[in-house]
């Protein structure tokens, strides 16, 4: 019975999403059919609004599970609603290895799984929102699952209410694009790959290959050829580090 209603919810707010963000932006979606239709499957987007895990859910025809900030489950009634929509918590900027034990029982049932690396909504510049350190949570449930990774790369989507009722009316609507890229697979440090920093280094500059140039923030051309990745608490500045170095990875 749980599991229906999980079901009809999930359904019902997915329809929900597209019909609203259908109706109040020109939203573009590219790159969908890249997105396998069955097994294990970790979606790994930029982090731009609160809007983006549903968002992401009303492109793909497959259910996701996101994993979101824990104080948003300690709230009446919302805390239910997210559990029942089918999300899970994590303490944001630590190593949650709970966090990470509920993923990987995902992907070992076959779902897909809807992480945000930089674990928090990116730097507001402008118009735009910079990329910012990832940690390497999502590298981690990879080599332990060997589920495919869909890097994925959100823009508009930082919309400010009241004001885009009012770009519905009487200006340009806003353009919200989702962008699916390649799949692709982990690499285990045994099978002679780096270390999950390594990887996730290489998934957030997948992600920043699909943005625009002012979204790229520590991804962009300045840190090429070094790992950027966050492994503090609360970190606010890259720790980069060349290729080889061998650090414990962190959630």
């Amino acid at each position: 019975m749980r599991a229906r209603i999980s079901s009809m919810i999930y359904a019902f707010c997915t329809w929900l999403t597209r019909v609203v963000v259908g109706s109040l932006s020109r939203f573009e979606i590219v790159g969908r059919e890249l997105v396998p239709t069955d097994g294990p499957l970790i979606l790994a987007a930029n982090h731009v609004h609160l809007l983006d895990p549903p968002l992401v859910a009303a492109c793909i025809s497959r259910r996701v599970h996101p994993m979101a900030k824990r104080e948003l489950f300690e709230v009446p009634l919302i805390g239910w609603f997210f559990h029942v929509y089918g999300a899970f918590p994590v303490r944001r900027f630590s190593a949650d290895m709970g966090a990470l034990r509920v993923a990987r029982n995902f992907l070992r049932s076959n779902e897909a799984v809807l992480m945000f690396p930089e674990g928090t909504r990116g730097v507001r510049a402008g118009t735009a929102t910079e990329l910012r350190p990832a940690l390497p949570g999502s590298a981690v449930v990879a080599q332990m699952t060997r589920a495919a990774v869909v890097p994925i790369a959100i823009t508009g989507s930082n919309v400010e209410i009241p004001r885009v009722f009012w770009q519905w009316m009487f200006g340009p609507r806003p353009t919200i694009r989702v962008e699916f890229g390649q799949p692709f697979q982990i690499v285990e440090p045994s099978k002679g790959g780096g270390t999950a920093e390594a990887e996730t280094d290489r998934l957030m500059r997948a992600i920043a290959a699909m943005l625009p140039e002012e979204y790229r923030g520590v991804y962009g051309a300045s840190t090429a050829g070094t790992i950027v990745v966050r492994r503090e608490a609360h970190e606010r500045s890259p720790r980069e580090t060349r290729p080889g170095d061998e650090d414990v990875p962190q959630a």
